[in-house]
Protein backbone atom coordinates (compact mmCIF):
# COMPACT_ATOMS: atom_id res chain seq x y z
CA UNK A 1 0.00 0.00 0.00
CA UNK A 2 1.12 3.26 -1.08
CA UNK A 3 1.54 5.85 2.24
CA UNK A 4 0.78 9.59 1.91
CA UNK A 5 3.71 11.81 1.16
CA UNK A 6 4.06 14.47 3.60
CA UNK A 7 2.98 17.72 2.64
CA UNK A 8 5.14 19.95 0.49
CA UNK A 9 4.07 23.64 1.49
CA UNK A 10 3.67 24.02 5.66
CA UNK A 11 4.01 26.99 7.66
CA UNK A 12 3.78 27.03 11.39
CA UNK A 13 1.16 28.68 12.77
CA UNK A 14 3.40 30.52 15.07
CA UNK A 15 1.98 31.99 18.33
CA UNK A 16 4.89 35.09 18.23
CA UNK A 17 2.69 36.22 15.22
CA UNK A 18 -0.87 35.66 17.11
CA UNK A 19 0.84 37.45 20.41
CA UNK A 20 2.84 40.24 18.22
CA UNK A 21 -0.59 41.10 16.54
CA UNK A 22 -2.49 41.34 19.76
CA UNK A 23 -0.13 43.22 21.17
CA UNK A 24 -0.02 45.51 18.19
CA UNK A 25 -3.76 46.27 17.69
CA UNK A 26 -3.77 47.13 21.80
CA UNK A 27 -1.04 49.78 21.24
CA UNK A 28 -3.07 51.01 18.08
CA UNK A 29 -6.12 51.25 20.15
CA UNK A 30 -3.93 53.00 22.79
CA UNK A 31 -2.68 55.43 20.75
CA UNK A 32 -5.77 56.14 18.96
CA UNK A 33 -7.54 57.14 21.63
CA UNK A 34 -4.54 59.34 23.00
CA UNK A 35 -4.52 61.31 19.88
CA UNK A 36 -8.20 61.87 20.14
CA UNK A 37 -8.14 62.76 22.94
CA UNK A 38 -5.34 65.39 22.50
CA UNK A 39 -6.60 66.61 18.93
CA UNK A 40 -10.38 66.61 20.17
CA UNK A 41 -8.49 69.00 23.18
CA UNK A 42 -6.85 71.08 20.48
CA UNK A 43 -10.02 71.90 18.35
CA UNK A 44 -11.90 72.43 22.12
CA UNK A 45 -9.11 74.97 22.45
CA UNK A 46 -8.84 76.68 19.04
CA UNK A 47 -12.30 77.56 19.59
CA UNK A 48 -11.56 79.91 22.25
CA UNK A 49 -8.00 81.00 21.94
CA UNK A 50 -7.38 84.09 19.89
CA UNK A 51 -5.02 82.23 17.44
CA UNK A 52 -7.45 79.90 16.55
CA UNK A 53 -7.59 76.20 15.05
CA UNK A 54 -4.36 74.53 14.00
CA UNK A 55 -4.73 73.64 10.76
CA UNK A 56 -1.74 72.02 10.21
CA UNK A 57 -2.42 69.91 12.75
CA UNK A 58 -5.94 69.53 11.90
CA UNK A 59 -5.19 69.00 8.12
CA UNK A 60 -2.72 66.28 9.35
CA UNK A 61 -5.97 64.10 10.48
CA UNK A 62 -6.93 63.48 7.41
CA UNK A 63 -3.22 63.09 5.13
CA UNK A 64 -1.79 60.85 7.78
CA UNK A 65 -4.49 58.51 7.94
CA UNK A 66 -4.82 58.28 3.91
CA UNK A 67 -0.98 57.73 3.66
CA UNK A 68 -1.59 54.80 6.61
CA UNK A 69 -4.00 53.16 5.11
CA UNK A 70 -2.73 53.19 1.62
CA UNK A 71 0.29 51.58 2.48
CA UNK A 72 -1.92 49.21 4.62
CA UNK A 73 -3.54 48.58 1.62
CA UNK A 74 -0.53 47.83 -0.38
CA UNK A 75 0.43 45.16 2.01
CA UNK A 76 -2.59 43.46 1.71
CA UNK A 77 -2.60 43.43 -1.96
CA UNK A 78 1.04 42.03 -2.04
CA UNK A 79 0.01 39.51 0.30
CA UNK A 80 -2.98 38.30 -1.35
CA UNK A 81 -1.39 37.88 -4.43
CA UNK A 82 1.26 35.54 -2.86
CA UNK A 83 -1.21 33.54 -1.14
CA UNK A 84 -3.36 33.58 -4.29
CA UNK A 85 -0.22 32.31 -6.23
CA UNK A 86 0.78 29.49 -3.81
CA UNK A 87 -2.80 28.27 -3.43
CA UNK A 88 -3.07 27.83 -7.15
CA UNK A 89 -0.08 25.97 -7.02
CA UNK A 90 -1.67 23.78 -4.51
CA UNK A 91 -4.82 23.61 -6.76
CA UNK A 92 -2.38 22.50 -9.37
CA UNK A 93 -0.58 19.50 -7.40
CA UNK A 94 -3.90 18.33 -5.82
CA UNK A 95 -4.96 17.84 -9.43
CA UNK A 96 -2.02 16.09 -10.07
CA UNK A 97 -2.32 13.49 -6.93
CA UNK A 98 -6.22 13.47 -8.31
CA UNK A 99 -5.14 12.44 -11.66
CA UNK A 100 -2.50 9.60 -10.51
CA UNK A 101 -5.29 8.40 -7.72
CA UNK A 102 -7.69 8.07 -10.18
CA UNK A 103 -5.33 5.92 -12.66
CA UNK A 104 -4.35 3.29 -9.81
CA UNK A 105 -8.02 2.59 -8.98
CA UNK A 106 -9.07 2.33 -12.82
CA UNK A 107 -6.09 0.32 -13.78
CA UNK A 108 -6.22 -2.03 -9.87
CA UNK A 109 -6.25 -5.91 -10.67
CA UNK A 110 -8.96 -6.54 -7.88
CA UNK A 111 -11.67 -4.30 -6.41
CA UNK A 112 -9.79 -4.39 -2.74
CA UNK A 113 -6.80 -2.93 -4.85
CA UNK A 114 -9.37 -0.34 -6.31
CA UNK A 115 -10.49 0.52 -2.57
CA UNK A 116 -6.97 0.39 -1.36
CA UNK A 117 -5.72 2.95 -4.23
CA UNK A 118 -9.05 4.71 -3.17
CA UNK A 119 -8.40 4.53 0.57
CA UNK A 120 -4.27 5.92 0.23
CA UNK A 121 -5.59 9.17 -2.14
CA UNK A 122 -8.20 9.98 0.88
CA UNK A 123 -5.55 9.91 3.13
CA UNK A 124 -3.52 11.56 1.76
CA UNK A 125 -6.03 14.39 0.90
CA UNK A 126 -6.53 15.12 4.47
CA UNK A 127 -3.09 15.24 5.53
CA UNK A 128 -2.38 18.03 2.72
CA UNK A 129 -5.58 19.81 3.31
CA UNK A 130 -5.29 20.17 6.94
CA UNK A 131 -1.30 21.34 6.15
CA UNK A 132 -2.72 23.74 3.26
CA UNK A 133 -5.10 25.23 6.28
CA UNK A 134 -2.49 25.56 8.52
CA UNK A 135 -0.38 27.34 6.02
CA UNK A 136 -2.78 29.23 4.87
CA UNK A 137 -3.95 30.71 8.95
CA UNK A 138 -0.18 31.35 8.94
CA UNK A 139 0.08 33.29 6.14
CA UNK A 140 -2.82 35.74 7.13
CA UNK A 141 -1.59 36.25 10.37
CA UNK A 142 1.77 37.75 8.56
CA UNK A 143 -0.67 39.28 6.41
CA UNK A 144 -2.40 40.81 8.98
CA UNK A 145 0.76 41.73 10.60
CA UNK A 146 2.02 43.42 7.96
CA UNK A 147 -1.37 45.29 7.02
CA UNK A 148 -1.26 46.42 10.76
CA UNK A 149 2.08 47.94 10.78
CA UNK A 150 1.98 51.35 9.04
CA UNK A 151 -1.12 51.75 11.02
CA UNK A 152 0.04 51.48 13.87
CA UNK A 153 3.88 53.56 13.29
CA UNK A 154 1.63 56.54 11.99
CA UNK A 155 -0.65 56.26 15.39
CA UNK A 156 2.02 55.53 17.36
CA UNK A 157 3.99 58.50 16.20
CA UNK A 158 1.51 60.83 16.25
CA UNK A 159 0.58 59.87 19.95
CA UNK A 160 4.85 60.69 20.84
CA UNK A 161 4.31 63.81 19.08
CA UNK A 162 1.18 64.76 20.44
CA UNK A 163 2.21 64.00 24.01
CA UNK A 164 5.66 66.51 23.12
CA UNK A 165 3.16 69.59 22.35
CA UNK A 166 1.16 69.55 25.49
Amino acid sequence: MNMPTRPVHTLPLSSTITASAAVVGAEILAASAEVIAARTGLMAEGLTSAKGQDFKELSLMSSEKTEAMSASADAMAASAGAIGQRLGRAALDESAHALRAAAAVTQARTPAKAAEAQFSYAMGWWSRAAAQAMTLNGELLKAQAEALAPIHKTATANAKRLRKTR
